[in-house]
């Protein structure tokens, strides 16, 4: 492996990013200047091998790394990280131990890298530094715990969910067989999860869609001021099956047809008696029979099954 010295625009970004998290002093600044070494690798090339000492922690500035163990002669993926991430080997951190697991390139890389022998000389000098590399490992450690609980206890979908909510993007760009053996799972499993996720979406977006023309349409242009409006009159004018409509008022809204739109009717009658205005040119009754109220008696029975009281009670109220 050939390090070099770290340009100062490279250490000027890590050390950007490491402020955020603890105010860096000045000369914890010039040390990072003079001990951070940079190093770039193929895609392929073995950062460290499984068994060896792990001696550096490494910034990826640009590229993928994974983890990856060997059991019983099958090879698999511990962990995968991106461009803005550290990594080291989690085993063997600080070199004193045989790391468990690899670290090779998944694509072509840029480094920053620190040797362990510096690390540890920069502990002993500057607290900001320890205080750093605590808060790094608490949130490295917290990452491998949280991946390896999803992993042993969430069924496939539940692994791939967890994958594409913490690591977006990382689906999109990685090869799909180093994602299915770190989440536990076959390429063909993987695949299939994917599908059915992206379908899941897709449906998600259609009852957006279908709920929204049916807002705009029974409530937008007051449509339920009508009152023959029935279940198969706003199917055809949406366009779509009354089955499906009903399943949509029922699943989405959880109500039938009927209640959504005694509900809507109910909510723009009570909008109306706060106006003095209209309670002095409109009987309740009239207001009723203006929102599409057949008659007195069902206008009664919906108002105290939604708002549990009655017209007059809710009007005293006010």
């Amino acid at each position: 492996m050939h390090y070099k010295r770290a340009a100062k625009t490279d250490v000027n970004s890590l050390l950007g990013m490491l402020g955020n998290i603890y105010p860096i002093s000045n000369e914890l600044g010039q040390a990072f200047y003079k001990k951070t070494k940079s190093l770039k690798i193929k895609k392929g090339t073995v950062l460290l091998q499984e068994g060896a000492c792990c001696q550096y922690i490494y910034f990826i500035k640009r590229g993928a790394l994974m983890g990856q163990t060997t059991y019983q002669k099958k090879n698999i993926v511990t962990y995968i990280s991106i461009d803005n991430e550290f990594v080291s080997s989690i085993s063997g951190l600080h070199g004193v131990i045989p790391s468990r697991e690899s670290i090779i390139a998944v694509e072509d890389a840029e480094l920053l890298a620190m040797h362990n022998d510096d690390l540890q000389a920069l502990f002993r000098v500057h607290f900001d530094m320890n205080f750093l590399f605590r808060v790094m490992v608490e949130q490295y450690y917290r990452d491998a715990q949280e991946r390896a609980h999803i992993v042993r206890v969430g069924n496939v979908k539940e692994r791939y969910r967890y994958f594409i909510k913490t690591k977006p993007g990382y689906m999109e760009r990685l090869p799909l067989h180093l994602v299915a053996s770190m989440l536990d799972m076959k390429p063909a499993t993987l695949l299939k999860v994917q599908k059915q996720h992206r379908l899941s979406l897709q449906k998600d977006r259609e009852t957006e869609r279908w709920c929204a023309e049916i807002e705009d349409y029974i409530v937008g242009q007051e449509a339920f001021k009508n009152a023959g409006l029935n279940l198969m009159q706003v199917a055809g004018k949406l366009s779509v099956s009354p089955h499906k409509l009903s399943a949509l008022f029922n699943t989405v809204y959880g109500l039938g047809f009927v209640d959504f739109v005694n509900r809507q009717r109910i909510l723009h009658i009570q909008q109306q008696m706060v106006t003095t205005e209209t309670m002095d040119h409109y009987t309740i009754e009239a207001l009723a029979k203006s929102c599409g109220f057949a008659s007195r008696s069902a206008f009664y029975n919906a108002f105290k099954k939604i708002t549990g009281t009655s017209p007059a009670q809710y009007r005293n109220s006010l």
